[in-house]
């Protein structure tokens, strides 16, 4: 019986351009527009600054561009700052089945040692696929999921990435494998990067998970070995993680088969993703009985024990920082509440002294529902009830988010959210060449031009 590993890896190696189905080619697109203009929006943020400048520190031989700045640095660098600058808002794609990630997380790799072995448009799209479809499927693996036990997705992607990188650095059958089994013996992440207050580290943990895949592949080119059984082996995964139920047959079900990256979410909004279901029922309300924030008494919110607990602690009623901000299911009702959206300036430093926030967050209450608890998580459900000053109570109840499969967006609308967030960072004419691009991004013959269609000319 071959190892779990080598399966995976044996799809990585033999995946083909022409295999993947032309809708699954054409989610891939869509992916790498919407997780490009996260990432450019990004740029310019306190915690993108600093991580840069380190980035700069650390130097290395200029082999892949880093967005925004056109930074030349080493796969490595490039494909950890690339990675973080996606995921940065929070903005980027969302797929939630038993455990939760954010597959775009790697396509930072995919572009970082694609554009470093001067691979095209073609390959790297292949590498995104196999981030996606292996991601994805480890968020069906183990029941409850690893989030739900303490541990943070990123301990997931660490067996996931080094396939990506290394597929672009062209390793054989036997490096492949071995790049899983340095990555996955080295980079598990505590959960506790998302609770409680937040730091810089909630974003830069699953970035650094998709480095270590790079670094992994390079090692594994060199010859460097690592244990072939790391998942299902002795004091491998299964063994270790012990308090959850491992279905590993999920790792590998319908694999090359069946493509489900068109499965995965976007993000219609740049929170956590069990704030959308709620912020879109707090809209909703708003909308449809045209109240106004100054007439609210109190808002509602009945989610699940997570929602009620991690993204509603006391220190979520005092966001302080935008890591916190973001994963505060108070915080971000309030803005849908008083601005009638969320959008990426909602987690600003001067909105995050908005009086108006301030004065709503006492208003809302967060409390866990049994049904909804027990719905969770094929059915991630909110219901938001806000009562106004007068009295009256008006209810909206929503099991889906906008950008799922179920409400997803149309292309029109991914070009939208990227034309809003490359705006102020590449000019309108840049806007337009990036997207005509990415649409057409199997024509691109060195992946070093299309980086250097995401470098900032404003």
């Amino acid at each position: 019986m071959q190892s779990i590993s080598r399966q995976m890896a044996e799809f990585a190696h033999k995946l083909n351009y022409s295999d993947i189905p032309h809708e699954a080619v054409h989610e891939a697109k869509r992916f790498l527009l919407d997780s490009m203009g996260c990432a450019l929006t990004a740029i310019r943020n306190e915690d993108m600054l600093a991580m840069h400048r380190f980035v700069e520190k650390l130097g290395g031989p200029p082999e892949a561009t880093v967005i925004g700045s056109g930074l030349r640095t080493s796969a490595p660098n490039a494909a950890l700052m690339n990675c973080l600058l996606t995921r940065a808002l929070d903005y980027n794609d969302i797929y939630w089945e038993q455990d939760p990630s954010h597959p775009s997380d790697i396509i930072g790799v995919a572009l970082a040692a694609g554009e470093c072995n001067g691979l095209d448009g073609m390959e790297a799209i292949v590498g995104i696929i196999i981030a996606y479809e292996l991601e994805m499927r480890w968020c069906h693996a183990a029941e409850p999921g690893i989030r739900e036990v303490g541990w943070h997705h990123a301990s997931l992607t660490q067996f996931v990435s080094p396939l990506v990188a290394g597929r672009m650095y062209g390793l054989d059958l036997d490096q492949l494998v071995a790049a899983v089994g340095i990555s996955g013996s080295s980079h598990f992440t505590l959960g506790g990067v998302v609770a409680g207050h937040l730091t810089n580290m909630k974003n830069t943990a699953d970035p650094l998970a998709s480095q270590a895949g790079v670094y992994a592949a390079m090692m594994a080119r060199e010859g460097y070995s690592g244990p072939e059984e790391v998942i299902e082996g002795k004091e491998g995964l299964v063994e270790v993680l012990s308090n959850v139920t491992w279905h590993v047959d999920e790792l590998l079900k319908d694999l090359g088969d069946e493509f489900i990256i068109t499965r995965c979410s976007y993000k219609a909004f740049p929170t956590e993703a069990l704030t959308h279901q709620p912020i879109s029922a707090t809209l909703q309300v708003c909308r449809e009985h045209q109240i106004n924030h100054e007439d609210i008494a109190e808002i509602l919110i009945e989610t699940t024990t997570r929602g009620a607990d991690i993204l509603s602690d006391p220190s979520k009623y005092k966001p302080e920082t935008k890591e916190t901000a973001d994963h505060s299911l108070p915080y971000v009702i309030a803005v849908a509440a008083v601005d009638g959206n969320v959008l990426p300036e909602a987690f600003s430093d001067e909105k995050l002294r908005d009086p108006r926030i301030w004065e709503m967050l006492p208003k809302i209450k967060v409390i866990a529902d049994p049904e909804i608890d027990r719905l969770f998580p094929k059915i991630k459900r909110a219901r938001v009830t806000i009562t106004t000053k007068d009295g009256y109570a008006h209810q909206a109840q929503t099991d889906v988010a906008k950008g799922s499969p179920e409400d997803p967006l149309s292309d029109d609308e991914i070009e939208a959210k990227f034309r809003a967030n490359a705006s102020g960072i590449v000019s309108d004419k840049r806007i337009d060449e990036i997207i005509e691009t990415t649409w057409n991004f199997e024509d691109v013959s060195d992946l070093s031009d299309y980086m250097a269609l995401l470098v900032a000319d404003l």
